[in-house]
């Protein structure tokens, strides 16, 4: 029966259940208003009899059990940053998970409003294997976005929505201690490093404060700027940041929110979905160039992250309205799982 169940209409019955009745109204008109955007949606359903009503929940409540107590790291990206409906569906899966005892820690991109911001000044962007040349002029700027406009206002919006959100950069109590990472260009079966400016990798990862936050009843909400040991500071790939972040406190799960359903073998074929992505096999699509720009950074990061202690990552569609509840509390799941 649940196979016949829209994954929007499953949403919707989570989103009545978990979140307090002063949220069900915004949340349910959102929550049609982006599905409405999607050709040929069927009309939402409304006649949900007892059996469908209890089916939805029942399926919800294994993983609700399994993990309350858990901490889940969600790289929030892509279209759901930039889109007022996906980016609310974002806030109230974020409110759900914490009603129903779920941990949660943010880190954020910002890569659009970055270059957005720089054409505005006249400033061409250029990438080198999914990451951005950042010149000193760009890293401030780069800064000035990511800690001073959108970390703000996501702390904004998961307060408003009953949350204790706190806002944290990098470079706060030495949380990323950084050094310039180089990028990694494949060419034939070659690899070779360029010097990309002030891009940044994690050297050392103080997790005290978010473990602080989080026994607090906190949502940290981390902007990717790291600070070097000169004091200089380093743009890092929020999808690496996610990953550092989600090895250091075991993370149950890494969420990384994506423009695309997840990793195709050959994206031009849908059939080529991979659900499940084993690292070495990874590693060879990366090499191979199968796996290639902005996707490089995401599977390296579930990699890294897998590698360095948390326990599953994935990801998954954000352009998808509710997709983390529906990927955390569905048997079916979505998007592609990387694992060891």
């Amino acid at each position: 029966m649940l196979e016949n169940i829209l994954q929007a209409e499953l949403a919707a019955e989570l989103l009545k259940k978990f979140l307090p009745p002063d949220m069900h109204a915004e949340a349910l008109a959102q929550l049609d208003a982006e599905l409405k955007k999607i050709p040929d949606t069927p009309e939402p359903k409304t006649d949900f009899s007892a059996g469908d009503r209890a089916a939805i929940l029942v399926e919800a409540l294994p993983y609700i059990q399994e993990f309350h107590g858990k901490t889940i790291v969600i790289k929030y990206g892509g279209n759901a940053m930039v889109n007022d409906a996906l980016k609310a569906s974002v806030m109230q899966d974020v409110a759900l998970m914490k009603f129903v005892g779920i941990n949660v820690v943010i880190v954020h991109g910002g890569g659009p409003e970055i270059t957005g911001f720089l054409k505005k000044l006249g400033k061409e962007t250029s990438f080198v294997s999914g990451l951005r040349v950042t010149d000193e002029e760009t890293v401030e700027i780069a800064e000035m976005v990511l800690d001073g406009k959108i970390n703000s206002e996501i702390v904004t919006l998961l307060n408003r929505r009953g949350l204790r959100a706190v806002g944290l950069s990098g470079k706060d109590a030495d949380l990323i201690q950084a050094e310039k990472k180089l990028a990694t260009v494949y060419d034939g079966g070659d690899k070779r490093k360029v010097d990309i400016g002030y891009v940044g990798k994690a050297k050392q990862v103080n997790i005290r404060i978010v473990d602080d936050l989080l026994a607090g009843d906190y949502v940290p909400v981390i902007a990717p700027i790291g600070v070097g040991e000169d004091g200089a500071s380093y743009n890092i790939n929020a999808d690496y940041v996610a990953a550092d972040i989600a090895g250091a406190l075991k993370a149950e799960k890494l969420l990384l929110l994506t423009d695309t359903e997840g990793v195709y073998k050959n994206f031009a074929d849908k059939k080529s979905f991979i659900s499940t992505l084993k690292a070495d096999e990874a590693r060879e699509f990366i090499r191979d160039g199968i796996i290639s720009g902005g996707m490089i950074p995401k599977v390296e990061a579930c990699l890294r992250a897998i590698e360095r202690g948390a326990n599953k990552a994935y990801i998954i569609d954000g352009r998808l309205p509710h997709s983390i509840i529906l990927e955390l509390f569905t048997a079916a799941g979505l998007g592609t799982e990387v694992c060891p």
